[in-house]
């Protein structure tokens, strides 16, 4: 088929190389020139494992190109909607003037036969805004949540869980879910399971899907700090409870909390969409779930001063990890970053090491200093902080680190570190909500 995909942010060009890889022939679409030229020489804007690869592949093949001017969309048989709706900057509403943009820019090219499609994460009531818009038209709609997750996105999209199509009642829904079909054919023969909704259904289905893992997160973070002040181990809890299948153990590790570009603005956006329909309780259940994740990197920092003796003021502190996750190069909200500048501004001397985010960072973090490599950053260091958990960073040698650094003393923020053999190479280790290997309890009461 041909497809336009409008906006070539993060969504958007993943989700180009990928339809492209499915032999589609597929046009990406974005007002920044920079990143258009960017890509159309074949150039992955940012890192993603297998961006790169699929993006050659569909310049060599003829299946993708990149433009700038919404006129060349014209030919498109169906048009995704990937714009960003960031969080709004005075609200916890999301800014859909993106995506007003986008489809203003599509309109005059829009023909009678075509399935425009929003991926985009909007609120509740958006998609049937949308379709009025592009009535006239003739178009048809089709809500198409995405469900990527940074550092695997190119293989979410390739293998999905689930598709979910949210579309109208009538012919209209059925020519928009029979035009979807089309589209993810190869998927749905491999077995794919598809789930079809009406419009508000799909719009609240990743919205609610990521709120209910910050909910998982900032709840094994709480009992966290419960069990560093009743001398337990957090990790042992969560495994013995992640046995239990109504549970599981994905997403309940206990560490300094969660970030990126969806997560708190997802949750955020939760929230206000129940406040505004009269779902106090949601409202009110989240607003404490953000409190909890903001609490997390709080403690993070103050548990970094006490490892200091009290004062960070002049110290040498190395923090492993920039981006917000590991495989990616996303600095948005990053919880290390924020403890970083947090230990900063008291007055330490910080370095930040980052297989790939470091160039970034820099930029927005001139407090800090930024070494890629790790040896080089952990070189006098007085306290070593674990804050995001790239492989690098995770399979370090304990006892060749140790000889390092000025202090053998490691703050594992994500708990990711073998405590044992860190402890026998002879370092003081300190996990989260793990009192039994050195946590050191962080009530505010005691500050």
């Amino acid at each position: 088929m041909k497809i336009s995909v409008i906006g070539a942010g993060y969504l958007g060009t993943v989700h180009a190389v990928t339809l492209a890889h499915m032999g589609h022939d597929v046009i990406g679409l974005d007002t920044d020139a920079a990143r258009i030229a960017q890509l159309s020489n074949g150039t992955a804007p940012f890192h993603e494992p297998g961006l790169a690869e699929l993006l050659k592949e569909g310049h060599e093949r003829g299946h993708l190109t990149f433009t700038t001017d919404p006129a060349e969309l014209a030919e498109a048989e169906v048009h995704f909607l990937c714009v960003g709706t960031p969080q709004s900057k005075t609200a916890n509403d999301s800014d859909l003037s993106f995506l007003r943009s986008a489809i203003e820019s599509l309109l005059p090219h829009l023909h009678s036969d075509a399935l425009v499609v929003g991926k985009s994460t909007v609120p509740v009531g958006t998609a049937s805004v949308v379709e009025s818009m592009i009535s006239a038209t003739g178009a048809v709609l089709a809500w198409n949540p995405e469900f990527l997750r940074q550092g695997t996105a190119v293989k979410d999209s390739l293998v999905p869980d689930r598709l979910v199509y949210g579309i109208a009642e009538g012919e209209r829904g059925a020519k928009a879910g029979a035009m979807l079909d089309a589209v993810y054919a190869s998927l749905l023969e491999r077995g794919t399971p598809k789930v079809v909704t009406n419009f508000a259904t799909a719009e609240l289905i990743k919205v609610s899907a990521n709120a209910f893992l910050a909910l998982k997160l900032s709840y094994i973070n709480a009992v966290g700090e419960f069990c560093e002040q009743a001398g337990a181990d957090v990790v042992q809890l969560a495994q013995a409870l992640g046995h239990d299948d109504r549970i599981g153990g994905k997403y309940f590790h206990a560490g300094i909390g969660f970030g990126g570009g969806c997560l708190p603005k997802d949750l955020r956006s939760f929230r206000a969409q129940a406040q505004s329909h009269g779902v106090d309780s949601l409202d009110e259940m989240f607003s404490l779930v953000d409190g909890i994740n903001a609490d997390a990197r709080y403690r993070t920092a103050e548990t970094a001063v006490r490892l200091c003796g009290g004062s960070v003021a002049g110290r040498r502190i190395t923090v492993l990890g920039a981006s917000f996750k590991p495989h990616t190069d996303d600095i948005r909200d990053s919880p290390a970053l924020d403890v970083a500048a947090q230990l900063a501004s008291q007055g330490a001397h910080v370095t930040v090491s980052d297989p790939q985010a470091a160039d970034t960072a820099w930029l927005q973090f001139p407090q800090l200093s930024f070494e890629p490599d790790v040896t080089v950053a952990l070189q006098g260091a007085e306290l070593v902080l674990l804050l995001t958990q790239w492989p690098e960073f995770t399979t370090l040698d304990p006892a060749q680190t140790a000889a390092l650094v000025q202090r053998p003393v490691i703050l594992d923020g994500r708990n990711a570190l073998d405590a044992a053999a860190w402890q026998s190479a002879g370092w003081d280790y300190h996990g989260i909500g793990r009192a039994g290997l050195g946590s050191i309890a962080t009530s505010r009461a005691a500050v």
